[in-house]
Parts: C-alpha cells; structure tokens; sequence
C-alpha cells in the first residue's frame, strides 16, 4: 500500500514539474490541416484505403484507446458492431473475440504485426500481458478470410499492429483503482508501464516496454449446494442451477486474484525509403490464484459453518485451482522493392513455455490432493508475399506460407493441490503436430475508375505427425497415431462501387476453414470412469459466406453503414457420445449464421463524436448427430443482439467519455435448456456503462479518472461479472 501511494505522490511531483518546464506552442493553423483516410493492410494484405477496402473492415487507434479505460487488447474492440468479446473482467482467462455469429476463439484468426497468436494447442489466445499502450492501431475485417490467411479466418481476421518511433521518446503510466463496494470488483487493480524509444542515424529504431498489472480480486465463484442446509444453521439463501434446479447459496470459493506482466523490445533498420527489416521479442507472464474461501453459514452460537449433513468442507475449495502461463514471442518481417515488385517476409514463433492449471482432487496424506495439467506448445509460421502491377488495371498479390502447431500435455497427480511442483504420479499424456502448407494468389481488378474487383484463392495442404496417447494407473492405454494429410480450397470475389464520393457498395462471397487442433487430435484421457477421445481422423471444418453493404455519408461529419451477412458451416466438431464410458471429437455439424449490422456516427469537428452500432445474429445448429435435441437451437456463446452507443467531448486538454454496451443472453447448453438467469452457471443479458475523463495538466501529463459499470448492473456470465468499480491514472510522456 505505501509504495502505491508513493508511486503516486512522485508521478503528481514530475507532473508539477512538467508543467512549470512547459512552454506555450504556437498556434496552428487547423484548414491547412488535410485530413488523410485510414489506410488499411489486412483486408488485402497490401496497402489500401478503408473505404475502398473488400469487406467491412474497422479500425481502432491508438487515440481511440486511450480515450476509454481499456486494460486489454480485446476489450478495445468491445464498441465495434458484430464483435462479441467473452472477456468480462481482466481476470477472465477463457476471453475470446468472435465475429459475425461464427463462435470459439479458434474460428477467428488473431495476428500481431502479420504473425499469428492462434496457439498451437487448441487455437485459442493470450490477449492477457499484451500491452495496449505499444498499439498504433487495430483492424478487424469480417467476414471469410481463408482465401488469404488460411485456417481460423472463418468469422474474419483481427490484425494488431503495434507503433514503431519516429524519435526519441519516453513514456511513464501509473495507475490504481478498485470496487467501488469492497469485494464487488476487481480490488486493487494497479498498473504500471514504462516505454523507450527512439530513432538513431535516421536509420535504426528501437522501442523497449515493460507493463505490470495485478488486483486482488473478488468473489466471483459462489459455492452453491444441492443439499438444503440443517436447522439450525443460518446465513443461506435459495437460488437455482442454470436450468432451474433448486439450489443452496452457502458462501463462495475465495478472492481470485492475478497478476501478470510483460517485457518487449522492438528494433527496425530503414536500408532504404523500400527496404526495412524489423524483429521483435515479447515476454508474457502471468499467474491466477485463490484465496481462502468464505463460509456464510453461520450456528446458532454465530460460528461459521463449514460442513453439514451431505455436504463436505471441501466444497468450498476452488475446483479451478491455480495456473499460470509465459509465452516467448519472435517475430522478423522484411520487406523491399524489387523494380515494381514489392516484396514481404515474415517469421514468427510463439513458444508457450508455461501452460499449467491446477484442480483440487481427493485428500491424500494429510493434505488435499489435486491434478496438474500441463500443455507447453509451440506456433512456428512463415510467409512471403509478392505484389505486382500488372497492366495498367491489375494488382497481382500472391505467395506461400507455411505454419506448424505443437503440443505435448501431461497431467499429474499432486500431493498438494495449492503446489504445482508437488506431483507424484503421471497419470495421462499425449500431444503431436500439424503442419500446414499453402500458396494463395489475389487480383485486384479496376473494372471502372469507381469499380473494383478482387478475386483470389488459397489452397493449404495440411498435415498431421506424431500423434500419441498414453493412460497409466486406471484404465491404462497406449496409443500412436498415423501420419495423414488433407487440403483446403478457399476462394473469395468482392466487388466495390462507389458511384458516388459519399457512397460505397460492398459485396463479397467466399469459403473458408479450419483444421482440427492438436488438442482435438490427440486429447485422450481417462476422467473417472469415462474414456473422453480425441480424434485422429477429423476433417477440416468450412464455412460459406457472403455479404453485402452499404458506407453512405450524410451531412457534413455523418455516416451511416449497413450489412447483411449469411454463413452456411459444416463439418463442425462436437463431443460425441460414443457409449457410457466413451465420448469422442466427431465432424457431426452444420450450423447457419445470418444478421444485419446498423452503424451510425455524428461528429461536431474534432470536439464531439457521437455513434451507436446494432447487431443482429440468428445463429443456429442445423444438424447434430452428436445431440439431436440442439438442432434449430441458438449456437452457445452467441448472443443474438448487441448494442453499442457513446459519446466523446474534446476540448482544449480536456477530454471525456461514455459508452454503453448491451449483450443479450447467452447458451452454454447445445440444446439451449440453461434459461435460468442470475444464476451460477447462468450468461446473461446486460447493459452496462463505462465513463472515462482525462485531463492534460501540462503538455507532457495527463491525469484521468474512470468508472466502469457506472449502473453497478448485476449480472453472471457463468460467474458473477464486476460490480463498480473505479480507476485512477497519470501517463506522461515526452
């Protein structure tokens, strides 16, 4: 608690400082400002315009970060339309970015600077430890993108592009905040981050960072009973299951708290104003925990109860334990001109050298028992890319690429379960690798000086190796698998019109997949008496998309968007029942996705902005050998509206936001009979508003206070979600 206040009280002193060093600027001139469009990579994989980009394609700045109180890199996309966020709070290790009704993590490719963060393990993502405060900017195209990036751009593509310096700069943030009621949010948050960067000889650039997060948490896992507590015994209250069974509220599994943090160093020579080469380092860590669990139950002498007639203490023990993960990123990019050809490298490699997550067991020697699962994995990709003019209506894209998914898991017995180093018994293992190969070619065709087509495609021929499984003790096997190999075909048209300067027409159709992961592969193990199976055998999963939209300008600093999408996938992996003791990853699925996105924004110059988005998805399963009673029923994790709408206020050095943000309820339940609501296990519908004000106390400091969840709406997302809370923060940068 001191050194926060310290931090603090020496970051107020260098902004008092800072402000008697100012110096007033000149005035500038603002109508000989020329306001550039935004240019867009990702939707082409070339340099283009936004608003004569293929596809809807949105973009998050740097500027656009910090005028809210975003933490992570995937909260920054909560006010975009058609992006669903799973995150809830920043303790939320299962967050997952989903677009257009296409649901999982895995469906949707995630990329930083080009280069993959898609794990090798089961296509999920850290967005924990990534720092926002290094993002120039964020784009995110949906729609099927396999045709250019290959598996997990079914639901679209989301690029993050970090900032590299143009000169010398420094940047210094600290930042503290907690529930606005004690234990109903995250208790003290704090943040701390420290930048470096500049540019020496006109050439070389070089940009170092580190970032701290850590809070103590709150309650967010209830301990709920099935058995009615004694007479006698006070402090419980009834509630339900999420399918509305009658359930006992008798106290919760403890504080979960969290910490993690990051180290990055970015460097680039500039050969030429064509040639650079660029690589990066990147180092994330982080670890959650459980403190000690509360009781509400109370005896008639007013001492707390942990235990009665059907229930054990243990209850009260967090079946989710503890984990941790450090992930190693690399990344090299190259890029030149050779005559008119431009030419573009890329290496990345994301080692996940700690994967690890503790579950409390049975009691052993005195101390509770438990399991550690350990999965260490690797994501090595490459790719080159070429762009050439050909003729005069022509831009030829085309390349290859090649990427390889590695995993290995081991699951222990621990005497303790609070100590993942205290195994004593491997009971299950297993792991392999895909590998994928591909070449993929695009035509940008100007058919008219306002018509533009794109036609390409993409083939990956992929792979799987070294397969295996291993059981031991109980139910012991052994298993290795066979090497096999299958391929995708992925193309894609899009055409563009813009028959007037304030109106573009969009419409596009393509196909894309993705491959099973290692995990779905090759995950076999033995839980109590049922063999849970993963697969060798499984296809591809592919989906067919089109869509179709309209950018039309309206008064001066007015906008409106509107588009209509539909999916068609099949090949979709369930869990199938295979018998009482063995279920197994099948390819038994076909689902359908079809909405309409509204988009409206207002600005009054650069002082005021106002905007409001609509999202509209019936996403549904249309075939389930695997439980024909989810068939017509609603995809899981997928809400069917969401609504965004704020406000931004900029004048002088003051600067103020709000946002509001509305997700309908959601299924965790294929057969969508989990409609109880505020409930443990329940997802429900909320609405909730965040407000940020920032003040630039001198040209080098800025002081800001923000308030999520300004309504304190009560809601679970499987568990309880964050009341109120409070933060407060002081950047300079020079």
């Amino acid at each position: 608690m001191f050194r926060r206040y310290l931090l603090l009280a020496v970051l107020l002193f260098l902004s008092g400082t800072a402000f008697a060093e100012e110096k007033v600027s000149p005035n500038v001139d603002e109508k000989n400002i020329t306001k550039l469009e935004e240019v867009v990579v990702t939707a082409t994989r070339t340099e283009k315009e936004a608003a004569s980009a293929p596809g809807n394609v949105k973009v998050v700045t740097q500027k656009d970060i910090r005028k809210r109180n975003v933490a992570t890199v995937d909260s920054a996309l909560n006010t975009l339309p058609g992006v669903f966020n799973r995150r809830q709070s920043l303790s939320d290790t299962q967050s997952a970015v989903v677009l257009r009704g296409i649901p999982d993590q895995k469906r949707t490719l995630i990329l930083k600077d080009g280069v993959i963060l898609n794990n090798g393990y089961d296509g999920s993502v850290s967005f924990t430890g990534l720092s926002t405060e290094n993002v120039e900017k964020i784009e995110v195209v949906q729609g099927p993108f396999s045709s250019l990036y290959g598996g997990n751009a079914m639901g679209g593509v989301v690029n993050i592009i970090t900032k590299m310096p143009e000169k010398r700069e420094f940047t210094a943030i600290g930042g503290y905040g907690s529930s606005w009621h004690r234990g109903e949010s995250l208790d003290d948050l704090q943040k701390y981050y420290v930048s470096y960067g500049d540019k020496l000889c006109d050439k070389f650039h070089i940009l170092f960072d580190y970032g701290y997060k850590s809070t103590n948490g709150f309650s967010k896992y209830p301990n709920v009973a099935s058995k009615q507590p004694n007479a006698g015994i006070t402090g419980w209250s009834y509630t339900t299951d999420n399918i509305g069974t009658p359930r006992y509220l008798i106290g919760d599994k403890g504080d979960n708290t969290w910490w993690d943090d990051n180290i990055g160093l970015r460097v680039q020579h500039d050969f030429s104003n064509v040639t650079k080469l660029n690589a990066s380092f990147a180092k994330t860590r982080y670890k959650y925990n459980y403190d000690e669990p509360h009781t509400y139950l109370r005896d008639a002498s007013g001492n707390p109860v942990y235990s009665y007639t059907g229930v054990k203490e243990s209850s009260f023990v967090s079946y989710t334990g503890s984990g941790a993960k450090e992930i190693n990123r690399y990344n090299v990019n190259f890029e030149t001109e050779i005559g008119i050809v431009k030419t573009k490298l890329s290496f990345g490699l994301s080692d996940e050298v700690k994967n690890w997550y503790t579950q409390a067991g049975t009691h052993i020697s005195g101390g509770t028992g438990g399991t550690v699962s350990s999965t260490p994995n690797q994501n090595y990709n490459a790719d080159i890319q070429f762009t050439y003019p050909l003729f005069s209506k022509n831009i030829l894209t085309f390349g290859g690429s090649f990427k390889q998914n590695t995993a290995n898991t081991e699951k222990s017995k621990l005497s303790e379960w609070k100590n993942e180093d205290s195994a004593i018994e491997l009971t299950n293992n297993y792991g392999g690798k895909d590998m994928t190969y591909a070449v993929f070619v695009q035509d940008e065709i100007l058919i008219l000086d306002n018509l533009t087509a794109y036609i390409g495609f993409r083939n990956d021929w992929w792979e799987t190796k070294d397969g295996y499984a291993n059981q031991f003790g109980t139910g012991a096997f052994t298993a290795t698998y066979n090497s096999r190999s299958d391929s995708s075909f992925s193309p894609k048209l899009a055409i563009v019109y813009k028959p007037f300067d304030n109106t573009t027409l969009r419409t596009s159709a393509g196909q894309a997949f993705r491959g099973p992961t290692v995990y779905e592969l090759f995950g076999t193990y033995v839980s109590g008496s049922t063999t849970y199976s993963g697969n060798p055998d499984l296809n591809p999963e592919t989906v067919r998309s089109w869509d179709a939209g309209v950018t039309q300008g309206l008064w001066k600093g007015a906008k409106f968007s509107a588009t209509y999408f539909e999916n068609y996938m099949k090949d979709l992996i369930y869990t199938t029942t295979i018998s009482s003791t063995e279920k197994k990853y099948m390819n038994v699925g076909k689902a359908e996705s079809k909405g309409v996105m509204l988009e409206i924004e207002q600005r009054f110059d650069k002082y005021v902005r106002l905007f409001a988005n609509y999202a509209y998805t019936d996403a549904r399963v249309k075939e389930n050998t695997a439980n024909p009673l989810s068939v017509d029923q609603r995809l899981t994790q997928m809400p069917d509206t969401m609504i965004n709408m704020g406000g931004e206020l900029e004048l002088g050095p003051l600067f103020a936001s709000l946002t509001g943000r509305y997700v309908s309820k959601r299924y965790s339940k294929d057969d969508n009979t989990d409609t109880a609501d505020n409930v443990y296990g329940s997802f429900d519908s909320f609405f909730t508003a965040d407000a940020k004000v920032s003040y630039k106390v001198t040209k080098f400091a800025t002081v800001s206070f923000s308030v999520d969840n300004i309504t304190d709406e009560s809601y679970y997302s499987s568990y309880k979600a964050p009341g109120r809370s409070w933060y407060t923060q002081v950047e300079f940068r020079f």
